[in-house]
């Protein structure tokens, strides 16, 4: 118990490699991209939703934390290169219609390299584990939520569905509770934490298992105290 202690102390202040942050924003820019194509708009439109969803999580989560760089100010590939995915997607959209179910794939992975970026910043900077959670499923739903505000919709995250913000919330969860509690190494929580978002999500679309909408219990509470009464 004493050494699994003893590793976490040693790697729990250490960040997960820049290039994971740069894989988000790419997979992030990608999912944006392919809503703007369904939506059937200009140029313009492919590149802000592609810089919304590849940039808008870790924003959400930089300006809530307030410590260390806004990654897409300080990273000198972070902007670019959700423009250049917008505009990639544009000019050759027939490359993207071959893959089936492309944008279920992209849209879930997103969510779950957003998660684990979010979490791992949270508990390189010593937040609670409420905190380090919630900014994880913030910085995973983020860029989804914008972008469904910038089109006009409500967001996702807001409706009942197949467990998105369930799916981040899950993943956040699983990956702090592997590195702060059990200590196991970040490489292998970061795999789990993939493994727990994918996997939830894919079962909740096979299973058409969605979030519930409003419930009104008091119906069932006044039966039960008249029961009582009696």
């Amino acid at each position: 118990m004493f050494t699994v202690f003893a590793q976490t102390s040693t790697h729990i202040a250490v960040s997960l490699p820049a290039w994971l942050d740069l894989a988000s924003v790419a997979v992030g820019g990608i999912s944006g991209a392919l809503v703007a194509k369904e939506r059937d708009l200009d140029p313009i439109g492919f590149v802000g939703l592609s810089m919304l969803c590849g940039l808008g999580g870790g924003l959400i989560r930089d300006m809530a934390m307030q410590v260390g760089s806004v990654y897409m100010l300080d990273n000198p590939y972070a902007i670019p290169a959700t423009a250049a995915i917008g505009l990639a997607v544009f000019f050759f959209a027939r490359m993207f219609e071959k893959v089936p179910n492309l944008l279920e794939w992209v849209d879930i992975i997103s969510v779950g390299l957003f998660a684990l970026g979010g979490t791992d910043k949270a508990i390189v900077h010593g937040l609670l584990p409420v905190s380090a959670i919630l900014m994880g499923t913030l910085t995973g739903v983020g860029g989804g939520m914008l972008r469904d505000v910038f089109l006009g919709d409500v967001p996702r995250i807001f409706k009942p569905s197949n467990y998105y913000a369930v799916c981040a919330l899950a993943g956040s969860t699983t990956y702090y509770a592997l590195v702060k509690w059990i200590g196991i190494d970040k490489y292998i929580a970061a795999a789990a934490l993939m493994a727990v978002t994918v996997g939830l999500r894919r079962w909740s679309l096979s299973h058409d298992a969605t979030t519930p909408s409003s419930h009104d219990l008091t119906p069932a509470i006044k039966r039960a105290m008249g029961r009582h009464r009696k």
